[in-house]
């Protein structure tokens, strides 16, 4: 059966799901997947129980480049409380909010595909906004938990490190000020992530807090610091620092 979401708190009444997302997306993403037909009887048009619509935030995570992104959840979303001060930072607020939560636009909603590219993009921004605060909950740090485990955010680079899993986070909080990076809980320095899709991903959507409250949560994951540092030598001799 396709799902139904109940009456948020967030922005203005809103209605049921609608397939995601708008006809006009950003010239920077890929067009996302068609919805699957329906029933008039409400499943699935080749009678497959698997068959559901595939919603905005599973589309936005699983998109190539995203893959340091959590699901956040919709309780999370639709409470008002949580997006405090976010709708004078991003166009299009309600509508892009409305986008996330894979909700109907109010009916007589009209745009122009250049206003649907900028909802698009407005809805992209709301949710890595709303992603930097939700990863510092307890079910955010949680989902990043799995994450961290699966080594999906990359590993420390420097060899001293052997191979160390890395967090994702960003040396700014305010929006477009820098990207994401790789940080290494082992020798504490940051690192470029190694896709390129990954590096051009704002910072802002992981904040400069995350993966220090992450590990003084799970202080068990703490690594030990490197016990060896590289020595520059020449034929076998120590090279002085002031040369």
């Amino acid at each position: 059966a396709s799902t139904t979401r109940s009456t948020g708190t967030c922005g203005r009444p809103r209605s049921g799901r609608r397939p995601p997302p708008p006809a006009a997306p950003s010239p920077s993403r890929p067009p996302p997947p068609p919805p699957n037909p329906k029933s008039s009887e409400g499943g699935s048009a080749g009678g497959s129980s698997e068959a559901d619509d595939t919603f905005w935030i599973n589309w936005f995570c699983a998109m190539r480049g995203n893959e340091f992104f959590a699901e956040v959840d919709d309780d999370y979303i639709q409470d008002d409380f949580n997006l405090c001060g976010l709708s004078a930072q991003v166009p299009y607020y309600d509508h892009a909010l409305d986008l996330i939560l894979d909700l109907e636009p109010v009916q007589g909603d009209v745009f122009a595909d250049d206003q649907n590219e900028l909802i698009v993009a407005s809805a992209e921004m709301l949710y890595g906004l709303i992603h930097a605060r939700y990863i510092l909950t307890t079910k955010g740090l949680a989902a990043m938990l799995e994450k961290f485990k699966n080594c999906d955010f990359g590993r420390c680079p420097r060899v001293s490190c052997s191979g160390q899993p890395c967090l994702p986070m960003g040396q700014s909080d305010i929006p477009r000020s820098s990207t994401v990076k790789i940080y290494c809980p082992k020798c504490e320095d940051l690192y470029y992530p190694r896709s390129k899709h990954q590096a051009n991903t704002d910072g802002a959507y992981f904040g400069t807090t995350f993966p220090h409250i992450f590990m003084m949560t799970h202080s068990q994951l703490k690594p030990q610091k490197p016990a060896q540092q590289y020595v520059p030598r020449i034929f076998g001799f120590k090279v002085h620092k002031k040369t």
